[in-house]
């Protein structure tokens, strides 16, 4: 609770003593009136200096003036008709209750998210002389060498040269395990250091580095209003000013008929009451507190769950989502090329491995990486000699005198040796040794371990086609689309193909729905911008795929995907629920008070309580379930 919301507090409390208090005294006349102004000025003196301040500027219809003339207007029949003044104080008394409670429901919702992107780092570590400096992130110059110690967040990204520990990277993906990092691996800035020393090589400036782009994000998500909002605010404009100027007809009119039509007694205190209860029915506030409240929630409820949404639009359009398309290599599969299996092979597969990666030793080719994990051992480069690499082909050498050539079936025609076909999806390195065909290495991508089960839970969730485009070949695409149950595929795409694929599917599905496109890579950049909404995987995503997204998935996990279409689905459904709550309640209420049936404390309930009740059903945007 802010300083701000313990002074609001404390008017709450002392304007409620007061008002129960002089209740009991035995005040009559101008001491009596003058008494119960003391709580109405403790509790609203700030809404009727709004109320001044907007008639000033030529601004005046909101819920301050509502309020305002409610209020006055009620002490003045009071005073007329030396009746009650707890009405007009109670009035006020429950608004600022309301306003309280929803204020405290935003800083909640705020404290929420601060505490999830508590990530902005304060200093680097710069080693100079032999001691660590601390310094500003923003000074730091790509390939800058910094420490991070235990206990200290990582400021910049960049690449582990000397160290190994465990990662806590809650704040960035929602996940609670620590994660393993050692020499070599890239680590991302926001993530805290929990047990060894690291020395880590800068490969951004602070300002283009994962902390800073997240913190931009959801600081700018409020500015992307949702269709639900901008109704909102408008449905405001012409609202409260029809509320005014009926609650003057309602507080006219009837008497002035009773007047001149059947000359009996006007009743103005009668009309008028009821034309005050009906200005405190009016009220807006609940949707005007509530709708913003609940996109806000669900922001936060998502960010909470590693998942950032730019803004409560994109989050509208998430939820009607209907069509999900994939990108393949680092969306559904790891982009991590791995040797699956050795086939037709002569000799012993460790030896087989052991002549591939000894002739590919000289090549940063993925592949050639793949068969130097798969051998599992320090390749000896002086055990190979007169290596020749033929461009789209592959390679020869001799590896300890033995003539070794590794590489396509386009390498065996050009050496003049029978090949083995293989039926097994992936990149198909095949082997010659001394002339002889020795067998062939499967390698392929490696599917993400949640990819199948993301697809199930897309389905499960009411997704009705899921598709994958991609730019590796068919065979390769036609595998993973079976092992994960897609419903189609389209292989060996160009980044333009892709657009226009995704241009057919939003063709075909017409106004059914929206269509999300998922990916990684720069090549993706085009159909993200192109797709209803663009998801990105945030981790190791390319900085483009993350600026043409709508929503970013801070893990790369693809199961996030259904959750976070849960999320938006929940959201909307309680602005949804809010909406037709606070209208139906205020329209019975309404009628109510016109027909003089309903007085000021009903209003108070139509007013403050459905502003608390929406409130409260805002917030439960905030609270998800963790995978």
């Amino acid at each position: 609770m802010n300083k701000k919301q313990k002074k609001m507090l404390i008017r709450i409390v002392i304007s409620a003593a007061l008002m129960v208090g002089f209740h009991f005294l035995p005040f009559a006349g101008p001491l009596r009136f003058a008494s119960y102004l003391i709580p109405y000025l403790v509790i609203g003196y700030d809404i009727l200096l709004k109320a001044f301040k907007g008639i000033r500027n030529r601004q005046p219809f909101d819920e301050s003036l509502l309020m305002s003339v409610a209020t006055i207007g009620a002490m003045a029949i009071a005073v007329y008709e030396d009746g009650d003044y707890t009405e007009a104080i109670a009035v006020m008394l429950f608004y600022q209750i309301g306003e309280w409670f929803q204020s405290y429901a935003v800083g909640k919702s705020r404290r929420n998210i601060s505490e999830l992107m508590d990530i902005r780092p304060d200093y680097a570590n710069i080693e100079k002389d032999g001691r660590l400096e601390q310094v500003d992130p923003d000074e730091v110059e790509i390939g800058s060498v910094i420490i991070v110690r235990p206990g200290e967040k990582v400021p910049i990204d960049g690449v582990i040269t000397e160290g190994r520990s465990s990662l806590n990277t809650s704040a960035l993906t929602g996940e609670s395990l620590p994660r393993d990092a050692e020499e070599g691996d890239e680590i991302i800035s926001g993530c805290i250091n929990m047990t060894g020393v690291l020395k880590v090589k800068t490969t951004k400036e602070f300002g283009e580095s994962t902390v800073s782009k997240i913190l931009d994000l959801v600081e700018n998500a409020s500015s992307r209003k949702s269709k639900s909002e901008a109704f909102i605010t408008k449905f405001a404009r012409i609202y409260t000013p029809a509320v005014v100027y009926s609650a003057i007809a309602l507080a006219i009119l009837p008497p002035l008929v009773r007047m001149l039509g059947l000359g009996i007694s006007a009743e103005w205190g009668t009309w008028i009451y009821r034309a005050l209860t009906f200005l405190v029915i009016s009220c807006p506030c609940a949707l005007v507190i509530s709708i913003p409240l609940s996109f806000f929630a669900g922001i936060g409820g998502a960010s909470n769950a590693g998942v950032l949404v730019k803004g409560s639009n994109y989050l509208e359009t998430l939820s009607q989502t209907r069509y999900v398309v994939f990108d393949k290599t680092g969306t559904l599969t790891q982009g991590v090329f791995e040797v699956n299996a050795v086939h037709h092979n002569e000799m012993e597969e460790e030896k087989l491995l052991e002549y591939a990666a000894l002739a590919e030793s000289a090549s940063s080719h993925p592949i050639s990486r793949s068969l130097q994990k798969a051998y599992g051992r320090e390749t000896d480069r002086s055990r190979v000699t007169d290596i020749q690499e033929i461009s789209g082909n592959g390679v020869t050498a001799r590896v300890d005198g033995v003539e070794v050539a590794a590489g396509n079936s386009k390498l065996m025609e050009r050496l003049g040796i029978d090949w083995i076909d293989c039926h097994h999806a992936g990149t198909i390195i095949h082997m010659a040794v001394n002339g002889e065909y020795a067998g062939h290495i499967v390698i392929s991508d490696v599917e993400k371990p949640h990819a199948k089960e993301a697809v199930q839970s897309l389905k499960a969730a009411g997704v009705v086609k899921t598709a994958m485009l991609t730019g590796d070949s068919r065979k390769a695409a036609e595998h993973v689309a079976a092992d994960l149950g897609l419903d189609e595929f389209h292989a060996e795409l160009l980044p333009a193909d892709k657009v226009s694929k995704v241009e057919e599917l939003i063709a075909k599905k017409g106004d059914r729905g929206k269509l999300a496109f998922v990916g990684d890579g720069i090549n993706d950049a085009p159909v993200l911008s192109r797709a209803d909404i663009g998801i990105a995987m945030g981790a190791m995503g390319s900085d483009a795929a993350i600026e043409a997204a709508d929503v970013v998935l801070m893990d790369d996990d693809p199961l996030k995907i259904s959750k976070a279409i849960r999320i938006s689905r929940k959201c909307l459904r309680i602005v949804y629920e809010n909406i037709w709550f606070a209208i139906g309640i205020k329209l019975i209420c309404l009628v109510l008070g016109a027909v003089g049936i309903a007085n000021m404390w009903l209003a108070i309930f139509a007013d403050v309580g459905v502003m608390i009740i929406a409130v409260l059903n805002a917030i439960r945007a905030l609270f998800v379930k963790r995978l």
